[in-house]
């Protein structure tokens, strides 16, 4: 998920589907916004990864909420789950790290999900659907090393 920009009604539709189909971990590209936004996150049934957007003013709050729910960080910021390398930014990468087999970012506002390389690139497009009007998340199969676009 990405740029969420404090939609708690469109936030709860993502942590919904995200409890319902088992996620073992969240990834948020940037711009939660507030703390009091980051705090519904506690209804997840699994982690957080995160990094600060451009918009995520009150970073300090934010960093206090995620001790509860797993991290976040400025970008970018590299992990391993599942046996696949990530790379997540709140901007797009112009050259993402050649082991990096999936780079997540936002920013746009635009939900894509395309293959350049050997890297599977991912934009969630905007959680919080205030400039495109559709409430976005994407749903990475890491097995396949696939993804899908879910409108909320």
């Amino acid at each position: 998920m990405s740029d969420s920009h404090d939609n708690l009604i469109a936030i709860n539709r993502a942590i919904s589907l995200f409890n319902q189909v088992d996620c073992s971990l969240v990834i948020h590209a940037g711009d939660i916004i507030a703390p009091f936004a980051a705090r519904e996150l506690r209804k997840l049934k699994c982690p957080v990864k995160a990094v600060f957007g451009n918009c995520d003013g009150e970073k300090e709050g934010l960093v206090k909420v995620f001790k509860d729910l797993g991290e976040i960080k400025p970008a970018p910021l590299a992990l391993t789950h599942d046996n696949r390398r990530l790379i997540v930014s709140h901007y797009p990468l112009e050259d993402p790290p050649e082991e990096a087999e999936v780079m997540v970012f936002g920013h746009t506002h635009r939900a894509q999900v395309s293959q350049e390389g050997n890297c599977l690139v991912i934009n969630p497009g905007e959680t919080g659907g205030w400039v495109r009007g559709v409430s976005t998340v994407v749903l990475l199969d890491a097995d396949e090393l696939t993804a899908e676009i879910i409108i909320l």
